[in-house]
Order: structure tokens, then C-alpha cells, then sequence
């Protein structure tokens, strides 16, 4: 079986077609002796790659990732199934995540006899297996992620468009969002992604998500994914509408399932496996400025499983001006006093998520939660001092959430055969 080091071939023709062009133009006066001498710049001390025109990793192969690679130019990356994806490690500046970029395209579709695998160089999977042996549950940041970036209506703090986590300024392409809620940019179906998100800054705190979507549109295609071990959280929307089906998070470092910038999308059948280093599985901020304020989500079906060991791991942080719907979830094994928290910031005590929940702009509901607490010990409103006319505890409750012992609206089977998750038996218990 091949394997290909795409990054390196790309950049090494790029680098020739450059240098070629420079030496035919140096060449073409023969009486310029002061003619300063053209710098060839070695494929080994490029940072970047850029794809600008169509390119196809083939299925049933092994890629790797040495750079960071960007598809841009309006250029389409397809990927066949099967393909076995590594990267390189490398962390802060050196990061080498797959970003595809506002106009461009990937095509992965996978299946589930032949899934697509992001994971690590360090992994020793190959062709035709589901797992390798070599890496775990806890062997996480080893390289840095998937980001896909559309022209989808966002709301950044100030304007229409927001600059990605993760990606240099000096890189363009890190820009995102936009005002087309219909943009496309392309499919990923039965897709996994193992062992990411390296550390953007020393000593931690901002890291690369396993699959981050930015400003991405309802025109793309986002079903049968899978996020395992990834540093900081397993996926994050930044605003768009892109709709989502069949997503599992297992083992990630902070939250699971993180919605910021009023996305407005839906999320369907969902699995969350916590790790002891899990926060929260469900982290949600609403939108943060003037553009696209009424962007509301949806998360519809899922089974959660929590860890009850973890120091952290909490049901539902709602924060900074959340606005959708959370509905027909089950959590089990949770630790004791874990929450749903309509939360406020920390110097203020803003009022504002609870206000959205009063007022039907954030809704829970039908959610069962299995766990010995009462209902009232689970629904926490950090409002201070909290609204006049409104208690929460009796709100949830009256939402349909309840305390009880069996899942609703929800799939397992959609996650079987093909998942790191179902190699490793972890889906026995849903």
C-alpha cells in the first residue's frame, strides 16, 4: 500500500513553478550584473501550503499533513474513502491543521465500511483497520485539526466576519462568515478525527478544536462524524447554519459539543462519551454583536454519558446571550452536582441568559437525566440578583425535563462499524 506525503509534492511544485518564473524574468537582461540573486526558498522551511486548484487524495491510502495546508482559490479537495489521514505534530506557530478556507471546497465522503480518519503521525493505524494500537483515550494534542470556513452569517463582536482560532494573521484565509446562509463548502460523511488540537499559546488555554466550522453554510453536507481525544473541544460552530447529523465527541479535553457566534443550524443524534478531563458536553453562546443577533440553534435526540470522577464535567453551560433549543436528550453518569447553568459573568452577574430563557429565546426541554439528585438540584440560574417574576427550577421542570432511566429520540446503530467508539466496545452502555 502507498503512501503519500501530499504536502511536501504540492509545496515542491509551487516552490519550482516560482523559481522558474523568477529565473526566467532575472535572465531575460544579461547586462544587469547588480541584479540581486533570487532566493530559493527550501520546501522544508515552508510553513504554508496552499492548494489553489482541484485537488484528490485518493481512498484506500495514507496522506499526511507536514505543513499547514490551506485550500483556497476556490479550489475543491476531495478525499476518497477510506483515506487514512496523519499529521504531523507541531504546536503554536508550528501547528499543521487542514483548513479549508471561505470558497473552497472538501469532498469527503467516507462510508461506513470505509470511513475517513484524521489522526496522528504517530498513530500506527493503517489502511483497512478502524483502530491502531498505538494511541489512547488520553493521547490528545499530538497534531492540530479539521477547519472548514464559510461565507454563512456569523456575529463576531464587530462586523460581519471573524478571524478563526488557530490560524496566523498573516494567513488570509483564516477569515470567516458572511451573508449567504446557503453557502456550500462541500460534504463530510463518515469522517473520523483522533488525537488533535495542539496548544496555539505556551502554558495552554487556546487550542484547535477536533473540528472547528466557521461561518459554514446549510448548502454543505456535515453527517456520520466523530471527534476522540482532541485537546480542547470536539466540535465547535462559529455562527452559520450548517446542519449536522450523527456526531460523536468522546474524551476531549474541555467541552464537547461548543455553539458561539449565533449559529443557527441543527444537531441531531448526538453521542458524548466524557473523559476525566471533560467540561462541559454542551457549551452555548449566543450571538456577541450587531450582526445576525436572532441566530438560533437547534439540538434535537442524544444519548451523554459523563464521567463521574471528573472535577469538571457539567451538563449544559448556557452563556453569554444563548438563544435556541436544546431538546429530547438523555444524561447518564454524570457526577452528582453537575448542572445545567444559565450562567452569568463572573464581574456583573448579567442577566441576560436568564432573561432569554424567561422569555423563550432558550429553551430546554424534554431532556431526562438519569441520576439520584432532584431536578431542582440540577437547574442552577447564576443570575445575581436573579429576575423578579421568574424561577428557574420551576421553568425547567415545567419544560418536561425529568428525572428517569431510558434514552428518547436516539440512534446508537448510526455510530456502529465504523467508529474508533465502537471498536473500543464504548457504546454498550447507550
Amino acid at each position: 500500500m502507498k503512501n503519500f506525503r501530499l504536502s511536501t509534492k504540492l509545496l515542491m511544485g509551487a516552490v519550482v513553478a516560482s523559481s522558474l518564473a523568477l529565473s526566467i524574468t532575472a535572465c531575460s537582461d544579461d547586462d544587469d550584473d547588480d541584479e540581486p540573486a533570487i532566493p530559493i526558498v527550501d520546501p522544508e522551511e515552508q510553513t504554508t501550503i496552499f492548494i489553489t486548484s482541484d485537488v484528490t487524495w485518493a481512498g484506500d491510502q495514507i496522506h499526511y499533513l507536514d505543513k499547514r495546508t490551506v485550500v483556497t482559490n476556490g479550489a475543491t479537495l476531495t478525499i476518497g474513502a477510506g483515506a487514512i489521514i496523519k499529521g504531523a505534530a507541531g504546536s503554536e506557530a508550528d501547528a499543521k491543521p487542514l483548513i479549508i478556507a471561505k470558497g473552497a471546497k472538501i469532498m469527503a465522503r467516507g462510508t461506513a465500511a470505509k470511513p475517513i480518519i484524521f489522526t496522528a503521525e504517530a498513530d500506527n493505524i493503517q489502511i483497512g483497520q478502524i483502530t491502531g494500537t498505538s494511541l489512547g483515550a488520553l493521547d490528545r494534542g499530538l497534531w492540530a485539526g479539521l477547519i472548514i470556513l464559510g461565507d454563512a452569517p456569523t456575529s463576531p463582536k464587530a462586523g460581519a466576519t471573524d478571524r478563526v482560532e488557530g490560524i496566523p494573521a498573516s494567513v488570509a484565509e483564516g477569515i470567516y462568515g458572511g451573508s449567504n446562509p446557503n453557502d456550500n463548502s462541500g460534504v463530510l460523511e463518515y469522517v473520523s478525527i483522533r488525537h488533535g488540537g495542539v496548544e496555539l499559546v505556551p502554558g495552554g488555554g487556546n487550542e484547535i478544536n477536533g473540528l472547528t466550522l466557521g461561518g459554514v453554510g446549510d448548502g454543505t453536507t456535515i453527517n456520520h462524524i466523530e471527534v476522540v481525544a482532541n485537546l480542547d473541544d470536539g466540535i465547535e460552530w462559529f455562527g452559520g447554519s450548517v446542519n449536522t447529523a450523527n456526531a460523536l465527541v468522546a474524551y476531549q479535553g474541555d467541552d464537547a459539543f461548543d455553539i458561539d457566534q449565533a449559529y443557527s443550524g441543527t444537531i441531531t443524534n448526538i453521542i458524548y462519551i466524557a473523559g476525566k478531563d471533560g467540561d462541559h458536553a454542551l457549551e452555548i453562546d449566543g450571538p456577541e454583536g450587531a450582526d445576525n443577533p436572532n441566530g438560533k440553534f437547534t439540538i434535537k435526540g442524544g444519548a451523554l454519558r459523563g464521567e463521574r470522577t471528573s472535577p469538571k464535567g457539567e451538563y449544559v453551560d448556557f452563556r453569554s446571550n444563548a438563544i435556541g433549543t436544546v431538546e429530547d436528550l438523555y444524561f447518564f453518569d454524570f457526577k452528582p452536582d453537575a448542572d445545567v447553568e444559565l450562567d452569568a459573568d463572573d464581574d456583573d452577574k448579567d442577566q441576560t441568559v436568564s432573561m432569554n430563557y424567561r422569555d423563550g429565546d432558550l429553551v430546554m426541554r424534554n431532556c431526562v437525566f438519569n441520576t439520584t439528585v432532584t431536578l431542582a438540584e440540577i437547574s442552577a440560574d447564576k443570575a445575581n440578583p436573579t429576575l423578579t417574576g421568574f424561577d428557574f427550577d420551576t421553568e425547567f421542570a415545567n419544560d418536561g425535563n425529568t428525572i428517569g432511566t431510558s434514552a428518547t429520540n436516539f440512534d446508537k446503530s448510526q455510530f456502529v462499524g465504523w467508529t474508533w467508539a465502537d471498536a473500543n466496545n464504548l457504546l454498550n452502555n447507550f
